[in-house]
């Protein structure tokens, strides 16, 4: 992708934890999602941006024939009950289909080609196939449900607003992204296009306030050049790990269009 990279490298000692929280937070959100499309045994699946394998290892079990890739593979157990591509969605052409369900979470928003990346996909479905993609949208503030002072709300909301507003667009990420699926979809040629908005409470010590703790560990050096104090990023974290501290996760905008 012209002008993006990855925020997240999957080589940084912090993604296996990166990894982990997602599972914990979205995994069941989005086998209910799969599910309820129409999911059966023996279907061909292609997990995109697979990541730790965790989705790809549950639509295996439920007996998906499952291709998972992503750009660095090295978090995907090669003894699990699906195959491996190392692949880069940006430049390599789709895997041979057609496939009966695509499925992306926190990736498209990720790169540059998104829009013509959806396009491609849609042409990969077998007929009556779903594509279902599942990104952030970030713009939307109040992220603090409950915080130990007023000054800890401030700050966290500060840190929200230099990741998602200058250092994560800084990657090429385009925070209003997950809110144009819905219409790309339509535009792409799929039909039945829906669109569910998820989004939950995460006290400090749960998997989505380490998600973000994460985010700190793996960003740090570009949220300081974003305009915040080292001091300031150690509170977060702290914070992160309170149970008086209780944030809201981000809305994950999950779409499917069937073709």
């Amino acid at each position: 992708m012209t002008g993006s990279r990855y925020a997240f490298d999957n080589d940084h000692d912090e993604s296996a934890n990166r990894h982990r929280h997602l599972a914990a937070m979205y995994d069941d959100f989005t086998l209910r999602r799969i599910t309820e499309l129409g999911l059966a045994a023996g279907q061909r699946c292609l997990e995109l941006g697979a990541g730790g394998g965790s989705v790809a290892a549950r639509l295996a079990g439920l007996g998906a024939k499952v291709l998972a890739t992503d750009l660095n593979v090295r978090h995907l157990p090669p003894d699990g009950r699906y195959d491996i591509l190392q692949h880069d969605l940006r430049r390599d052409p789709v895997p041979a289909g057609p496939w009966d369900l695509i499925h992306a979470r926190l990736l498209l928003l990720h790169l540059g080609s998104r829009a013509e990346i959806l396009t491609r996909l849609a042409a990969a479905l077998a007929p009556g196939g779903v594509l279902l993609i599942e990104d952030f949208e970030t713009t939307f503030r109040k992220g603090v449900l409950r915080a130990p002072t007023p000054a800890d709300a401030a700050i966290y909301d500060a840190y929200h607003e230099a990741l998602a507003e200058r250092v994560m667009p800084s990657f090429g990420n385009d925070p209003t992204w997950a809110g144009r699926v819905h219409a790309a979809m339509l535009d792409a040629g799929l039909t039945d296009v829906t669109t569910e908005v998820h989004a939950r409470s995460w006290p400090g010590g749960s998997a989505g306030a380490l998600l973000q703790a994460s985010n700190i560990v793996q960003q740090r050096a570009a949220l300081r050049d974003a305009g915040l104090a080292d001091a300031d990023l150690d509170r977060i974290l702290e914070l992160l790990n309170d149970p008086g501290m209780v944030v809201r996760g981000h809305l994950l905008y999950s779409t499917a269009g069937r073709a």
